[in-house]
């Protein structure tokens, strides 16, 4: 049987459906565990969440994680996400993306080096910090994994640093959980509210134009908020893009008073409804590997991880 270091894991779990002329018939689930308790598994499956109760269980066992994506899949979910967070500055250096929006957040003024950059590795760095030295920022590069190494070996000869790794997390719309029915659904808007603009300046740290327009210049784009008692507690962004496949989930934020009442998880699950509604089949979002609480409450929700990136600092 399982254990609770099981829980964001992988499994399998055969159990007992029904009886036929005196024999158990058994059916099959394959997907994440994200919840183990005295009575029940609850696995997320390619179609859907599956909560299963102990006593119906044959087996359940733990198995090797899904294939990685394919270079392609990366690729295809890096533009999604770049699509979702539209630096205002920007240039191509080759298939290479380079991107400004005065300092405000590392992914919007970072290049993103998937494809091929039309010159050698060397001259397509030397080009980078060009570019950001005539912006008059530093130059900053994110390196997709594994898909970016050869980027990344060439940024280690030459001295530059790592911030933490980021997770860039996918799940199933149909595996994401309904939310909790006593709170109510969060309000979303095509704008941000001045009292939205508020929270997120408080995690962000003060909004340029440039940071307005990286979250307003999409063409499906909806800013959640929840009230309660005329006050807003929790806050969060979501975007359609990558063809209308993917649900970009962004700046979701509870007060730190609120935290721990399922206030994100309801943002999440209005956010979800919407993007059913635009054709979004998955979700992705982007958390660092070190901030535990977060990556928890994701791991809780489906979530799993797709592949991860490091940003790049140039020397001083």
């Amino acid at each position: 049987m399982l254990r609770q270091q099981d829980v964001g894991h992988r499994i399998v779990v055969r159990r007992i459906v029904g009886i036929r002329e005196g024999r158990p018939l058994f059916s099959d689930a394959l997907g994440e565990l994200v919840e183990l308790s005295e009575t029940h598994i609850t696995l997320a499956t390619d179609r859907g969440r599956l909560r299963v109760p102990v006593g119906e269980v044959h087996r359940a066992k733990r198995v090797p994680p899904a294939r990685r994506p394919t270079a392609g899949a990366v690729v295809a979910l890096e533009l999604a996400a770049d699509e979702a967070w539209p630096a205002p500055v920007r240039a191509r250096l080759g298939d290479w993306l380079l991107r400004a929006a005065e300092g405000w957040t590392g992914r919007a003024n970072s290049a993103l080096p998937v494809g091929d950059p039309d010159r050698p590795l060397p001259a397509a760095l030397d080009a980078v910090e060009r570019w950001y030295a005539d912006h008059g920022q530093p130059a900053l590069v994110n390196t997709p994994l594994p898909l970016a190494a050869p980027v990344g070996t060439e940024l280690d000869a030459r001295g530059w640093d790592a911030r933490p790794p980021v997770l860039v997390q996918t799940a199933p719309l149909a595996a994401l959980p309904p939310g909790r029915a006593d709170l109510p659904p969060a309000t979303l808007t095509g704008r941000p509210t001045e009292d939205w603009l508020a929270v997120a300046a408080g995690r962000k740290g003060d909004l340029p134009d440039a940071a307005r327009h990286v979250l307003t210049a999409v063409d499906r784009v909806r800013f959640a908020h929840l009230y309660a008692d005329g006050r807003l507690l929790a806050v969060g962004r979501g975007t359609v893009t990558g063809e209308r496949r993917w649900l970009g989930l962004t700046l979701v934020e509870v007060l730190p008073e609120a935290r721990r009442q399922g206030l994100a998880g309801r943002v999440i699950r209005s956010l979800v409804d919407w993007g059913v509604t635009e054709g979004a089949t998955h979700a992705f979002l982007q958390v660092e590997q070190r901030n535990t609480p977060a990556v928890a409450l994701y791991r809780g929700l489906g979530f799993t991880t797709h592949h991860t990136y490091l940003t790049r600092v140039a020397p001083a």
